[in-house]
C-alpha cells in the first residue's frame, strides 16, 4: 500500500472514530493516533467520578473498535508537533509520520481563565484518569471525615464543591447528592453523610443555559429537592487547599471539582492558524484550516462558525457528523470532486439531574423528569461502544435504580493513612504542604 493516499488521524475520541470507521475499506491507509489505547463515551465520566460505573463500563479499546478494518492501523503514541510544511507529524518518542491527509480530532481539557495551579486541586472531567482520580477524592473524604474529632475541619471534609453550572456541573452535583444521601448513607457510624453539603457554583444567571429556561429552572429545582446549594451570579476568585473563595466569601471545603470551560489541546494552539480565544482553530466551511486543503480539525478542536454568530457546541454529535463529514471530503478530493461545507443536524441536547430527573431538548421537544430521564437513558445507551459495555451499563442502571446502591465504590490511586490529607501528595508537594513520606523499605507495597 505504499502509494496509497495516507489518512492520519490524531485522535481516538467520537470525532476520529467516525472518521476512521467512514474511510475503512477505502482506497486510502488510515493510521489512528491516540495517547491511550482505548475510546472513551465522555458523556458517562460523571458517573465513573461517583461511583456508579466503572471505567471499563464505558470505554472500548481502538484495536477492537476498528478490527477487522484492513486499511486502518492503530498507533498508541503523543503527537507534539504538527509540521504543515512538510505534511509529518511529529510523536514523543522521537518518531514521525508522513501524511497526505490529516484529521486533527484532538478534543478539549479544561480552562482555569488564566490559574492553572487551580487544577491540582480542583481537577476538571476530561479523561479517565480524572474521574478515577475524583472517586478518589470523594470517597477518601468520607473515610477521612469519619475518623475527624474536630466538628470544624469534619464539616469542611463533608463539603463538596462543584464550579461550573453546564451539564458536566450539574450532572456531577445531582450524582454526589445522590451518593451521599442514598448510597453510603448507612456505611459509617461516626458521621453521617446525609449532611454532606453540596454546593453548585455558577457564574452566570442561570444553570445550563444551552436549554430552554424552563427546562434549566425545572433542573434548578430538582438539584435543590437532592440537597445541592445552588448559588447563581457568583464567580471563584481563588481556589486553596482549605476551599474555595466565592467573591470575598471563603467557602472551607476540601473537594472542589471544576466543570467550568474548556480550552482546545496544546497540539491544535501550535498549528499557526487562527485561534479563538479558547485556542480551538477557526476552520473553513469545510472543516480545512485556511490556506490548507489537506488538514482537518474536527470536534473541540475546531470554531465552526455558525450563522448568526457563535459557533458549534462542543457535543458528541457534532464530532460525529464532522468526523464522517472530513472522511467524505477527504475522499471527493481523492476522486477529484469538490467538497462540500458541512452542515450540522441538530438532534437535541440532553442532560440528566438525578434519578429519574432529566432534561432533553430538541427544536421541537421539551423533556422532562422521568421522561427526559427516560430518554437520556435510551440515547446513551445506543451510542455506547460495543455490545458488551451496553448491556454492563443497563445492569449497572437498572440495579442502582433498584437498591440505591452504587457498585464501584473503590478508592484506588495509592495508600491513604489517616491524617493525611485528601488531596494527593503529589499535589500536596508542588503546594509545599506533602507530608513526609517514609523510606522506600518502609512504605507498603503500592499497586499501578
Amino acid at each position: 500500500m505504499a502509494n496509497v493516499p495516507h489518512v492520519v488521524i490524531v485522535g481516538g475520541g467520537f470525532g476520529g472514530l467516525f472518521a476512521a470507521r467512514r474511510l475503512a475499506d477505502e482506497p486510502v491507509r488510515v493510521t489512528v493516533i491516540d495517547r491511550q489505547n482505548y475510546h472513551l463515551f465522555q458523556p458517562l465520566l460523571y458517573q465513573v467520578a461517583t461511583a456508579g460505573l466503572s471505567g471499563g463500563d464505558i470505554a472500548a479499546p481502538i484495536r477492537a473498535v476498528l478490527a477487522g478494518k484492513a486499511n486502518v492501523e492503530v498507533h498508541l503514541g503523543d503527537v507534539t508537533e504538527v509540521s504543515l510544511s512538510s505534511k509529518t507529524v511529529a510523536l514523543a518518542d522521537g518518531t514521525s509520520l508522513a501524511y497526505d491527509f490529516l484529521v486533527l480530532a484532538t478534543g478539549a481539557r479544561h480552562a482555569y481563565f488564566g490559574h492553572p495551579e487551580w487544577e491540582q486541586l480542583a481537577p476538571g472531567l476530561k479523561s479517565l484518569d480524572d474521574a478515577l482520580e475524583i472517586r478518589r477524592r470523594v470517597l477518601l473524604a468520607f473515610e477521612a471525615a469519619e475518623l475527624e474529632k474536630d466538628p470544624v475541619r469534619q464539616a469542611a471534609l463533608l463539603t463538596f464543591v462543584v464550579v461550573g453550572g453546564g451539564p458536566t456541573g450539574v450532572e456531577l452535583a445531582g450524582a454526589l447528592a445522590e451518593l451521599s444521601r442514598y448510597t453510603v448513607a448507612r456505611d459509617f457510624r461516626a458521621i453521617d453523610p446525609k449532611r454532606a453539603r453540596v454546593v453548585l457554583v455558577e457564574a452566570g444567571g442561570r444553570l445550563l443555559t444551552a436549554f430552554d429556561g424552563k427546562l434549566s429552572k425545572g433542573a434548578e429545582q430538582e438539584l435543590a429537592r437532592l440537597g445541592v446549594e445552588v448559588r447563581l451570579s457568583t464567580r471563584v476568585t481563588d481556589v486553596t487547599a482549605e476551599g474555595v473563595n466565592l467573591g470575598t466569601e471563603p467557602l472551607p471545603a476540601r473537594t472542589v471539582l471544576w466543570a467550568a470551560g474548556v480550552e482546545a489541546s496544546a497540539l491544535v494552539k501550535k498549528l499557526g492558524a487562527e485561534h479563538d480565544r479558547q485556542g480551538r482553530v477557526v476552520v473553513n466551511p469545510d472543516l480545512t484550516i485556511p490556506g490548507n486543503g489537506s488538514v482537518y480539525a474536527i470536534g473541540d478542536a475546531a470554531h465552526f462558525a455558525v450563522e448568526g454568530g457563535g459557533m458549534l457546541p462542543g457535543l458528541a454529535p457534532v464530532a460525529m457528523q464532522q468526523g464522517r463529514h472530513a472522511a467524505e471530503n477527504i475522499l471527493a478530493s481523492l476522486e477529484g470532486r469538490p467538497r462540500r461545507p458541512f452542515h450540522y443536524v441538530d438532534k437535541g441536547i440532553m442532560a440528566t439531574v438525578g434519578r429519574a430527573a432529566g432534561l432533553a431538548q430538541t427544536r421541537r421537544l421539551r423533556l422532562g423528569g422521568m421522561l427526559g430521564w427516560l430518554a437520556w437513558l435510551f440515547v446513551h445507551l445506543i451510542f455506547l461502544i460495543g455490545f458488551r459495555n451496553r448491556l454492563l451499563v443497563l445492569i449497572q442502571w437498572a440495579w442502582a435504580y433498584v437498591t440505591y446502591q452504587r457498585s464501584s465504590r473503590l478508592i484506588m490511586g495509592g495508600v491513604w493513612r489517616p491524617g493525611e490529607p485528601t488531596v494527593p501528595e503529589r499535589e500536596q508537594a508542588l503546594l509545599g504542604r506533602a507530608p513526609p513520606r517514609p523510606a522506600a523499605e518502609e512504605r507498603p507495597a503500592e499497586r499501578h
